[in-house]
């Protein structure tokens, strides 16, 4: 018998930035909660098709995708099993509405966010707050630091 490596799910997430706020959606399936619109990645995809694909599934946003933000990969993000995500930024001028996976889509303030932020979402929104304030994003993901974004 041929043992197979086990490997992380690689998945991406999307930032979508919008007149208002940022974009999140509330989660139908375990964990519960607020969480960014994102998903796996399929065999034979780009992440930036899959970025699309599931802001577009999740909120009926068509967005654009202006930079990739940060990966994230730390083994205890979802508490289902190893995932690996590609953050993007991305724009979108539309009203979301939640669909496949998502019970409801809602632009927040970064200031008044809803709670739980499920997996490991709060600190991607961490930061991103910093990011948009002018931090360098060097600050922001030195190896040093890591301890101290969770």
């Amino acid at each position: 018998m041929t043992e197979h490596p086990r490997n992380p799910f690689l998945t991406v997430d999307a930032l979508i930035e919008t007149k208002g706020g940022i974009v999140l959606i509330r989660r139908k399936n375990p964990p519960y909660g607020w969480a960014l619109p994102g998903g796996f990645v399929d065999y034979g995809e780009s992440v930036e098709h899959a970025a699309r694909r599931e802001a577009q599934e999740e909120t009926g946003l068509d967005v654009t995708l202006v930079r990739q933000f940060h990966t994230y990969s730390d083994p205890a993000r979802d508490p289902r099993h190893h995932t690996v995500s590609v953050v993007f930024l991305a724009t979108a001028s539309s009203t979301p509405v939640g669909g496949d996976d998502a019970a409801e889509a809602r632009i927040f303030d970064l200031n008044n966010l809803p709670d739980p932020i499920v997996f490991d979402h709060g600190r991607i929104l961490a930061d991103y707050a910093r990011f948009k304030s002018g931090q360098a994003i060097t600050e922001i993901f030195s190896p040093q630091g890591e301890a101290s974004l969770r």
